[in-house]
């Protein structure tokens, strides 16, 4: 046994024998107003005769009491006044108090703040932030309001990073209110028959309204702050919009057309083409190309569906030409007409921050109260050698070939990366899929990244995994990508290179560093939980702000920056980031939502495992699609999901139950007991319901059936 535990083994013993001592004693006795008067004049006279002793004596009682959590804290106040006047037994309450507090956060912070952090880090990190940023405010409101009992301020603080000093005056300073009262009152003792005399309802409503007082002065600060941050600009007298988006792409247009639909006046800037990255060179193209794809590989793959032959012949431009046409018919719903006719000043320029609250664009400076900046992203091309020497494709310029290319590399095997070289294999390239990490989709689960590579190596694929990129070298039939794999260098000849490694946030250009606008260490534009920038009147949407870079997620953070925008001061919404989903739209399609089985490894979260085969789903096997499987982590012994993981045919059309039953706490029971359509793929989702309900059945309560059943047949 180790000498920190038996420390903690011996103050916890300490705590438990004074608690026990205290109750079999029945100190309690000596402790309570009728004791208190009758002993009063005997104390007062003793005090008098040996004042520093008496002192010493009281708060050496007042700081065990205070230690302990016991009850007559309120008498023991009562006390001090009677005893030694308001100026000196408020003194003695204070520091006796304070000091009795600590001393209980201190054990309390050393025997259990450790273990508590560590089982539920991952829930608690949010709240440690707020404490290391403003737990001063926070425990000063606790204090202040008496309807709080001190000892569970002292507990649940000691399980926060505060420090100790902070909370030592803190709490020191939030208790002295009521200190005096209780003091004071002591001093008047013989008109108080029970501590419940000294708080009226009026006197706690103060001491509500002195609870505030932290809040105000933290919005105080906050005003304070932003008057620093806007030192030197010259604010507007009158703007001419309510709002201003910088950006047309999925949050841009979702800011303002919530800022056309409440009426509030509304510019909306784009210098390149309407819809952003999703329509133009995202999403769309990419899911019309996948699609293309897919009924290339059923036809090769006919066989499986009883057709002995399907002949197809491909012609690459007429694939690119229905692309294109895909994105001109969805294009309408993203057209500057349409939102001219909502009410939206469309302005089509290049935008550059002038002020806090003034765009130029188009040669003209146009204001507003706020600004929402959807800038975007672009992709990331990494500083490899020889790489800028040749010519290399991304995902925003793939969309110009008009040849399939004959040898195709993709570095990166991450959604991007996955999704477009299963299409080109598919459409007929020699394709070679490089990724740097040991497997293909390294978010996800590794079931669902080694599925997806046995795919990949049935359409024809080369899956290169473990293998990072050194330097890329011009030949005569195009280039060469050599990698570092198991300390030797290995190369893949291409026609065609295609850079997939994720996408950066766009910034240049804008004048936020002139601004002063901060950015992150990721290079993203720093955002609170409200979507503010450092100023708080410019919000940011979409792939500039992360953390996740997925249309759907644009939107939704497009909602809070709009309403804020428009709203604030007067209220704020947060982003609400507790369910996020995300699909990869290869064959088979990967979805998931919440918690993959490493992640909560590495949160170290508690869970439980349930997975379906997609082999035995009849729905699956009369399309010859019976691979994949449903995976659902659950907290231990319950059936709230954690997190839901889909790899499959239609995956991504059978997650949106899990994010619902999950966003509104739904657990594995509700969907076991909810009728699903037969055949459908969503059955999936019932059936792992089931085999969660089959490792968890009551036993006992079984084997009781089955003799009941068996009497019954008597």
């Amino acid at each position: 046994m180790n000498s920190r535990l038996v420390l903690r083994l011996t103050v916890a013993a300490v705590f438990v024998l004074a608690l026990a001592a205290f109750f079999v004693f029945d100190l309690q006795q000596y402790l309570n107003l009728a004791t208190l008067r009758e002993q009063r004049d005997a104390l007062l006279a003793w005090t008098r005769d040996h004042l520093l002793l008496a002192l010493a004596v009281y708060m050496g009682i007042y700081i065990v009491m205070a230690a302990l959590s016991v009850p007559g804290a309120a008498v023991l106040t009562l006390a001090g006044g009677a005893l030694f006047g308001v100026v000196a037994g408020t003194l003695a309450v204070s520091f006796a108090s304070t000091i009795g507090a600590t001393l209980v956060f201190l054990a309390a912070r050393f025997l259990f703040r450790d273990a508590i952090q560590r089982k539920f880090r991952k829930r608690l990190e949010k709240i440690n932030a707020g404490v290391e940023k403003d737990g001063a405010f926070y425990l000063l409101a606790l204090r202040l309001v008496p309807v709080f009992p001190f000892w569970v301020i002292n507990l649940v603080m000691a399980l926060t990073p505060i420090r100790t000093w902070t909370y030592y005056w803190v709490s020191q300073l939030g208790m002295l209110p009521a200190t005096v009262v209780y003091v004071n009152a002591g001093t008047q003792l013989a008109q108080v028959d029970s501590v419940g005399d000294v708080l009226s309802p009026g006197l706690i409503g103060a001491f509500v309204l002195l609870g505030l007082l932290p809040l105000i002065l933290r919005w105080v600060l906050r005003i304070l702050q932003a008057r620093k941050v806007y030192a030197g600009f010259s604010k507007p007298k009158r703007f001419d919009y309510n709002l201003i988006v910088i950006g047309a792409g999925s949050a841009g247009l979702v800011s303002a057309y919530i800022g056309a639909t409440v009426k509030a006046k509304v510019a909306l800037i784009e210098k390149n083409r309407m819809g952003g990255d999703c329509l133009n060179t995202g999403c769309v193209p990419s899911k019309a190309l996948i699609r293309t794809a897919r009924a290339m590989a059923e036809a090769r793959h006919s066989r499986r569906y009883g057709v002995r032959r399907m002949d197809t012949e491909l012609d690459f431009g007429e694939v690119m030409a229905r692309v294109r046409e895909v994105i001109r018919k969805i294009e309408p719903h993203d057209s500057p007409e349409r939102y001219e006719e909502m009410g939206v000043d469309v302005v089509q320029a290049e935008a550059k921050l002038v002020s806090p609250w003034e765009v130029e664009a188009g040669g003209h400076r146009i204001s507003a109260r706020s600004i929402v900046l959807a800038t975007g992203a672009e992709p990331l091309v990494p500083p490899i050698d020889g790489l800028d020497e040749i010519g290399y494709l991304t995902s925003d310029t793939l969309w110009d070939l008009e040849q399939l290319p004959e040898r195709l590399v993709v570095l990166g095997g991450g959604p991007i990366g996955a999704e477009l070289t299963q299409a080109f294999a598919r459409l007929g390239s020699k394709v070679t899929v490089v990724e740097m990490a040991q497997r293909l989709l390294p978010r996800e689960d590794a079931q669902a990244g080694e599925l997806l590579a046995n795919h990949l190596e049935e359409d024809g694929v080369s899956v290169a995994t473990a293998h990072k990129a050194l330097r890329v070298e011009r030949t005569e039939n195009g280039g060469r990508l050599v990698c570092e794999h198991q300390g030797r260098e290995v190369s893949f000849d291409f026609s065609h290179l295609l850079v997939a490694l994720g996408r950066k946030t766009r910034t240049a250009g804008y004048g936020l560093e002139e601004l002063g606008v901060r950015l992150d260490e990721a290079g993203r534009i720093d955002v609170d939980g409200f979507q503010r920038t450092n100023f708080p009147n410019i919000y940011v949407c979409g792939d500039a702000a992360g953390p996740y870079q997925f249309t759907h997620v644009a939107s939704h953070q497009a909602w809070s920056a709009a309403a804020n925008a428009l709203i604030s001061p007067l209220w704020s919404f947060k982003t609400d980031y507790r369910v996020i989903p995300w699909v990869t739209f290869t064959d088979p399609e990967v979805a998931r939502v919440g918690l993959s089985e490493e992640e909560a490894g590495m949160q170290e979260i508690d869970y439980e495992v349930t997975t379906y085969g997609l082999d035995d789903l009849d729905r699956a096997i009369a399309d010859s699609a019976d691979y994949g499987y449903v995976k659902v982590l659950t907290e231990p012994g319950k059936d709230r999901i954690l997190g839901a993981t889909i790899v499959g045919a239609h995956a991504g059309e059978m997650l949106p139950e899990f994010v619902l039953a999950m966003k509104h706490g739904l657990g594995l029971n509700k969907l076991l007991g909810t009728i699903h359509v037969y055949p459908t793929f969503c059955e999936a989702n019932k059936f792992v319901a089931g085999e969660w309900k089959k490792a968890h059945q009551p036993e006992a309560a079984l084997r009781w059936a089955e003799r009941f059943f068996r009497w019954r047949r008597r």
